[in-house]
Parts: structure tokens; C-alpha cells; sequence
């Protein structure tokens, strides 16, 4: 489980690279900037909601030990 969640986040990480270099800093709120910001910010939910994922199972296995 955990290649998998670290396969998981490195692929929202390279999604938030591709999605930055399709900002255009002039107009951030307009066309393909504004879908690019969103796919920026549903990459960060993303690796945060696979962090808390993986926080969750370590605890789980040190417990119930």
C-alpha cells in the first residue's frame, strides 16, 4: 500500500508541475489558467487526503500491536 500511495502522490505532484507551466500570470481568473488552478488545487486534496491516508495506517498498525 504504500508504493501505491507514493506512486499516487508523485503523479498529482507531476499533475501540479504540467498545470503550472499552463498559467498564464497576466490573466490568472481567465481560460485555461482558471482550469489549470483548479487542477492545481484538486492535485494539492489530493496528496493531502494521501498523506492523512497513510498517516491513518501507521497508527492503525502501531495500536494494534
Amino acid at each position: 500500500m504504500k508504493i501505491f500511495t507514493s506512486i499516487l502522490v508523485f503523479l498529482a505532484l507531476s499533475l501540479i508541475v504540467f498545470n503550472i507551466t499552463l498559467l498564464d500570470f497576466s490573466n490568472l481568473m481567465q481560460g485555461d489558467s482558471l482550469v489549470a488552478l483548479i487542477g492545481i488545487a484538486a492535485s494539492f486534496c489530493a496528496i493531502l487526503i494521501l498523506l492523512i491516508f497513510r498517516m491513518s495506517k501507521i497508527i492503525a498498525e502501531k495500536t494494534s500491536r
